[in-house]
């Protein structure tokens, strides 16, 4: 029997921590290596611009950019030319000399380099619809010509073209609260993006020789300029997004007079454009909160994509205070709509599909786009614009107002469940991308994370919303596993740009909704989380929010210093693994004014001789922590009459020491078992070291195919 009086006890725990904090110090040169300094040197110094609370400061300011655009598409030649004009506005304090604008389809000219940075090698074999992809008989001939670029009274403006990015030089200065106008002419090939990929284009039926289109990136645009970039001008390389301003649109858009069309914006012109029975059925659905209503019918759709019209039909649209826009046209087309309430609010939910998207989209989108704008507003904030469409354009891609969805039954109408849920699923993350970045404007092509990885995460809570036990796939902790715990030459941290990460849907998309899913659900608690990140939300809506911005605003927001989790989670490509190393057992007896613990040394938890001066079970349990990441101990303990009992230590109990730390447990009934994360909430890599006594089995097994709410 070993004996330890209470007091050496407190003693030899106190100094054993003191001990190894001091070793590793001196060991790493005196520097603060500790899991829980502070953010500073991370995080962009405080100024009247962007404050150390996380919100705006008094002198924050962005620019506005307006455009006017007349576009025209020719169904013929699949061929779009536009003619724009577009109002700067320098809200900025500086003075500037040139301005940036982005030219997103020359990533597809003839001469692009994005080809040219992605390494391959001759495959085995390749489907050939990939095939044709990557080993086309000829180039497509992509990208923007632009035929004019001119000042207000028609002369030339000078204008030097770089790859993705073309800059407008200022015949003179632009001054601090000053306006620019200026002209772009412009023509493009449309590519098929079913063949060639992409993030917009069109898509062509055989049957009929019809073709859907999804257009985006299909106007030169201007970049973000602000005091944390400057001039956002990296180029476009095809995967990480995009950069935009907020303003004012005003566009027309000529198509084939027989298309149905959708686009950012509220129509001006419906009762041209529609037949007075669509109009009828539109004066419906604004009135139907339940249920979709069809406006274009499917037998009207496919009457009507039998024969092509040669006349054309003008689509007027104005949008206020959006970052971008986008549209989607086709014969082929079935319209349905219906109302939703934004407390209050009438928004309208659309969708627009083919025949051969049917019956899986008549059933689901609409409806999923509806629950979208409900639990994101729920939230964050009330949805503000006046509708969202979702489209079948078999991608998934997002725009104000509107989105590209995938997702088709069989030919025979059937479907399976996974069909169904993936197009859900991504009906619902393109649709809440209305939320974040189109209103919460991050920077996209800087920090991919910002706008993926907070959508998966609220995605997450609609996709519940919509049906309690959807399959979900991301945001998880457990799901996030297997990849946490790979080659860590082939991770690269969350506060990496999109474009040199190694696993873009992880790292960008699942390892931040996980992040979150923990914050929510193990460190802050419901409560704190959700206030938190509705502040986040509602300070930063129509604005240009940064990492910084962000992480303060969590930490302001709630009270909790989440320092530690930030640099863990988003900084590092640390893991999570804590286990436990040892468990001693022990009883006390009096030793005049002393009480003694004294060990069983019998093998298992239970007490061998001896007797107990007081009814508790004593337990010194050590855990270890062989993951770099600091999380809290989330401990399980089993007693031998049935019950349970659960512990949670914060995180903050490594702060002395980052390898293991020693805890006692005192019980009135005697344990059975201990383990820790039993319900798998903190992504430990390895649960095999998890429970006490040691299990022969990976309990990690057993859940991992189970889906936990």
């Amino acid at each position: 029997m070993k004996k330890i009086t209470l007091l050496l006890l407190s003693v030899f725990f106190i100094g054993a921590s003191t001990f190894a904090q001091e070793k590793k110090i001196t060991k790493q040169g005196h520097t603060n290596q500790n899991k829980f300094k502070q953010l500073k040197q991370e995080l962009a110094t405080p100024n009247s611009q962007r404050t150390a609370s996380g919100a705006p400061g008094v002198n924050y300011t962005q620019q506005k950019v307006d455009y006017v655009m007349d576009i025209v598409l020719d169904d013929e030649n699949q061929k779009i030319t536009g003619n724009e004009t577009i109002l700067y506005h320098n809200n900025s304090k500086d003075e500037l000399t040139y301005l940036w604008v982005q030219l997103d389809q020359n990533m597809r000219a003839k001469d692009s380099k994005t080809p040219d940075i992605s390494t391959n090698k001759v495959p085995s074999k390749i489907p050939k619809r990939f095939f044709d992809r990557a080993f086309p008989d000829k180039p497509f001939d992509g990208g923007f010509n632009i035929t004019a670029v001119t000042n207000t009274d028609g002369s030339n403006l000078s204008h030097t073209i770089n790859q993705t990015m073309m800059r407008i030089n200022l015949p003179k200065p632009l001054a601090a609260g000053e306006k620019f106008s200026f002209n772009i002419s412009w023509w493009y090939n449309i590519n098929n993006h079913r063949t060639q990929g992409g993030r917009s284009g069109f898509e062509h039926f055989t049957e009929n020789g019809n073709n859907n289109y999804v257009i985006a990136q299909f106007y030169p645009r201007m970049c973000v300029y602000d005091n944390v970039e400057g001039w956002q001008n990296d180029q476009f390389w095809g995967r990480s997004e995009f950069a935009l301003e907020f303003g004012d649109f005003d566009v027309n858009i000529t198509v084939p007079a027989d298309h149905m069309l959708g686009a950012t914006g509220v129509l001006q012109n419906r009762k041209e454009v529609f037949t007075k029975t669509e109009l009828k059925r539109f004066a419906q659905a604004r009135k139907t909160f339940d249920n979709p209503v069809v406006i274009r019918t499917q037998e009207e759709a496919t009457k009507i994509e039998k024969s092509k019209t040669t006349k054309t039909k003008t689509w007027k649209f104005k949008a206020t205070n959006v970052r971008d826009y986008a549209f989607a046209t086709s014969r082929k087309f079935i319209f349905d709509a219906m109302a939703v309430n934004i407390n209050g609010r009438t928004v309208m939910a659309e969708s627009l599909y083919s025949k051969e998207a049917n019956p899986l989209y008549g059933e689901h989108s609409t409806r999923a786009t509806a629950q979208t704008l409900k639990t994101y507003s729920k939230y964050t904030f009330d949805y503000p614009y006046h509708k969202a469409i979702s489209v079948d354009g078999q991608m998934g891609m997002e725009y104000p107002q509107i989105c590209f969805n995938p997702g088709r039954p069989n030919a025979d109408g059937t479907y399976s469940d996974r069909t169904k849920y993936r197009m859900i699923k991504v009906t619902i993350h393109e649709v809440g991308h209305n939320f974040f970045p189109m209103i919460v404007n991050s920077d996209e092509r800087q920090w991919t994370w910002m706008d993926e990885g907070l959508n998966s995460y609220m995605e997450m809570l609609a996709e519940w919303d919509y049906d309690k036990d959807f399959p979900i796939t991301r945001g998880l902790p457990k799901n996030i596993v297997k990849y946490m715990s790979g080659d860590q030459s082939k991770i690269a941290p969350i506060m990496s740009k999109g474009d040199h990460t190694y696993s873009f849907g992880n790292n960008a998309y699942g390892k931040p909704a996980t992040a979150l899913y923990i914050l929510r659900n193990t460190i802050m608690g419901k409560e704190l989380f959700d206030h938190a990140f509705k502040t986040y939300a509602q300070r930063w809506k129509f604005k240009h929010p940064t990492p910084a911005d962000f992480f303060r605003t969590m930490e302001d927001a709630s009270g909790v210093d989440l320092d530690w989790f930030w640099r863990g989670w988003f900084y590092t490509t640390d893991v999570t693994d804590i286990g436990i190393k040892g468990v001693k057992k022990f009883h006390t007896k009096p030793n005049g004014n002393n009480v003694d613990f004294i060990e069983d040394t019998t093998e298992g938890l239970g007490f061998g001789a001896g007797k107990s001066t007081d009814s508790k079970y004593h337990y010194e349990i050590t855990y270890e922590k062989p993951g770099g990441l600091v999380m809290p101990i989330i401990v399980k303990f089993d007693y031998k009459d049935g019950t349970t009992e659960r512990k949670v230590y914060p995180a903050q109990i490594w702060r002395l020491n980052d390898k293991e730390i020693t805890k006692v447990f005192s019980s009135n009934k005697e344990i059975s078992k201990i383990t820790i994360d039993p319900d798998l909430e903190t992504a430990d890599v390895d649960t095999s070291n998890n429970s006490w006594p040691k299990e022969t089995k990976n309990k990690f097994d057993k859940f991992k195919n189970k889906v936990k709410g």
